[in-house]
């Protein structure tokens, strides 16, 4: 390390000698930090036993702020660029597989040359700030402050810094004026924006403080008002954010506000940096500041290319607003009395029959012959078309439960305090889905086994063969062995499940977004054809079932299309759905003449429970995964959580199994909910809307 120090008393190449030093520093693993700190206290000891070589390094450090531009390294590194998501999403996968051009004349890209590693900032970041402090005050030997009674030259860095502010701030007002922000938040029409006031006063404010600096005895700049500016500007981008989850948002709009929300950040740390200098104008006193901003800069040029931390900065308030649409959903998903609990019953059945009826015509569609595309077609459509007609019927489906209320606990989680009564509140919740999951499970599986066996001997005693021959008996059977692979396609499933419930809030998004329930009624032909009351009748139920119908088809092609893609590339892609798999048991145990072993027969339906429980377990995780990240959650009462959920069910077992006789007697087991601790506030339970005289499980429910 010494060597290297040396060089700087006669080398010119400073950034090269800068990134040596680093790789002096630099550990083997980046997780290693503690081999970087000990690196670090090596470097400290050694410029301070050495003045020589500490006055060498600190005048390459003050030549490269000096003789580099600046500007760029504050307004655009570690910040969304104008050119919008997907233009974005090509540069950092072109700059992966291309790297871009280096000119040092720009301190940003010097940052980029002397932490050159991808993984540089895991020890950057990882060594104390009190280290990186103790460096640069050794390296800069504290120095001592300005005399303020002589007119002093606004320093190089200082210069560059408010130029970053003015650039900073016209990149503000121009994000603030965009009319996707103004078509969220009408009022940004009707009052003066804080997004142009704030630039009014930052450019004054540049100038005030320029004239501090150089004139004595000028007036200290005051930033107080403009501080109140750009905390308008933050309430301005906090509502935009709140409409957005309510009535749609895009990935356009994301990228804005995610981009707006991170300028606004940066002129505020740039403003303090600028604050901590009136004192003395020493870099000491903006020292902490300035580690924690270096370590932001470092972070931002290492990960400047990669596509998944943007692609998570994006996504999340989209996501947040989709999952937040499934929460409202999976309410009615979740019963509460036994009046529910019996309607939640008749419409799994419904849905059991009709899937029994599907499965029939997936067998019938498999035996024709066709071509391999057209056979995965006609297994698509008969999924989608089935599942949307289960849906528009009233009816419910198991798996796709746990797409819908694992959202609706994610979002009682994220309003739980962690406190006691909550967690109760939370417990009583989580008993409600389970014992509502096992009432569609029962009426899927219920229905759909005795409709297959009565539909397998119907067709046989007209036709006079069997509708499933001994053959295709034993070839359906073994499809739901857990030995030839089951439980794998039933998690293949599950994945399509989770899929389902996003594309479902996806297009309740799209509907909310660009508001085609009010779009529709402005079709002249429809509404002279149909009327006007008509009109609004079809608005309103495509403004309240348009993603459950879109996530019901593209689940029945996800579920038809995935064998089709195995097929193709040769993968062993297949799915088993608990729905299906129990209807296949009962053509099966018709065709064989209820020849059948009770071995086989306990097999085949322990298959069939075990596939559900995978379908349910995949899609309940990973939608519920999804969901609380969204919301930023993180839960760190599970263990509190579990060990209610274990009394409640060695006191109450019935809770998980059937609900009480009368809603007062459950409440007597759950504390009354308020303002501040019902977990549920936020969205009508299946019991408020029957109140309400609406149907939460009928026709125009979002259900699956």
């Amino acid at each position: 390390m010494e060597e290297t120090l040396k060089r700087f008393t006669h080398s010119q190449d400073h950034v090269a000698l800068w990134a040596d030093l680093v790789d002096h520093l630099r550990p083997p693993r980046p997780s290693q930090s503690r081999r970087a700190e000990e690196a670090l206290r090596v470097l400290i000891h050694t410029l301070a036993r050495r003045p020589e070589l500490r006055d060498a390094l600190r005048a390459s450090f003050v030549s490269l702020f000096r003789e580099r531009k600046q500007v760029s390294l504050y307004v655009s590194s570690g910040l969304l660029p104008s050119t919008g998501f997907f233009s974005e999403t090509s540069r950092r996968i072109s700059g992966r597989l291309l790297p871009e051009v280096i000119d040092t004349a720009y301190m940003k890209d010097v940052l980029s040359v002397v932490f050159h590693r991808r993984d540089d900032d895991v020890w950057v970041n990882a060594i104390a700030d009190e280290l990186w402090l103790d460096f640069l005050s050794t390296l800069l030997d504290a120095a001592r402050p300005r005399c303020e009674d002589a007119a002093v030259e606004l320093p190089p860095a200082v210069i560059e810094i408010l130029e970053a502010l003015r650039v900073l701030s016209y990149h503000v007002s121009a994000i603030g004026l965009d009319p996707e922000l103004v078509r969220i938040d009408p009022n940004l029409e009707e009052y003066e924006s804080p997004f142009l006031a704030q630039n009014a006063e930052l450019l004054a404010y540049i100038e005030r403080y320029t004239d501090w600096w150089c004139s004595p005895g000028a007036m200290v700049a005051d930033e107080k008002h403009l501080t109140v500016m750009l905390g308008q500007c933050d309430e301005v981008l906090q509502r935009v954010r709140k409409r957005a989850t309510r009535i749609g948002t895009s990935l356009t709009l994301t990228f804005k506000l995610e981009r707006l929300r991170q300028h606004l950040e940066r002129v505020a740390e740039l403003l303090a940096l600028l604050d901590g200098l009136r004192e003395r104008r020493v870099v000491h006193d903006i020292a902490p500041r300035l580690i924690r901003l270096f370590k932001t800069l470092v972070r931002a040029e290492c990960r400047k290319n990669h596509l998944f931390d943007y692609w998570g900065q994006n996504v999340e308030l989209l996501s947040l607003r989709m999952t937040e649409s499934a929460s409202r959903t999976g309410e009615h998903y979740i019963t509460s009395t036994r009046r529910e609990y019996f309607q939640m019953l008749r419409s799994a059945a419904l849905g059991g029959f009709i899937i029994a009826l599907m499965s029939a015509l997936k067998i019938v569609l498999g035996g024709q012959g066709m071509a391999p595309l057209n056979e995965a077609l006609a297994f698509c459509l008969n999924y989608g078309i089935g599942f949307a007609l289960i849906h528009i019927v009233g009816g419910t489906v198991a798996t796709k439960q746990p797409a819908m209320t694992a959202n609706a606990i994610a979002a009682s989680i994220g309003e739980a305090s962690g406190k006691t009564r909550d967690l109760e509140t939370l417990a009583d919740l989580i008993a409600r889905t389970v014992r509502s999951q096992l009432a569609a499970i029962l009426g899927n599986v219920g229905v759909a086994i005795p409709v297959a066996i009565a539909l397998g001997l119907a067709i046989q005693t007209l036709s006079g063969s069997h509708f499933v021959g001994p053959d295709k008996a034993h070839t359906l059977l073994a499809e739901i062995d857990p030995r030839n692979g089951a439980p794998f396609f039933a998690a293949v499933a599950g994945v399509c499940l989770f899929l389902s419930g996003l594309i479902a809030g996806y297009y309740d998004n799209l509907s909310a977004y660009n508001r085609i329930p009010q779009r529709l009624l402005q079709l002249r032909g429809p509404r002279r054809l149909l009327g006007e009351a008509r009109m609004q009748q079809v608005a309103a139920y495509v403004e309240n079932n348009l993603g459950a119908l879109a996530g019901n088809f593209f689940f029945g092609f996800l579920l038809g299309g995935t064998t089709a893609l195995g097929v193709l590339f040769g993968l062993p892609l297949d799915i088993r759905h608990i729905a299906f798999s129990s209807a296949y048991v009962g053509y099966s145990v018709a065709g064989l003449d209820f020849s059948l072993p009770w071995q086989a027969v306990t097999l085949a339906l322990g298959s069939v429970l075990l596939i559900g429980l995978v379908n349910l377990a995949v899609s309940f995780s990973l939608t519920l995964t999804v969901a609380m990240r969204a919301r930023r959650i993180s839960f760190a009462q599970g263990r509190t959580l579990g060990r209610l959920l274990l009394q409640r069910f060695l006191k109450h077992p019935q809770d998980f199994f059937l609900p009480p006789l009368r809603g007062a007697k459950a409440d007597a087991r759950t504390p009354p909910p308020d303002d501040s601790t019902s977990l549920t506030s936020r969205a009508p339970t299946a019991s408020a809307s029957l109140r309400n005289g609406s149907q939460p499980l009928g026709p125009d429910a979002p259900n699956g």
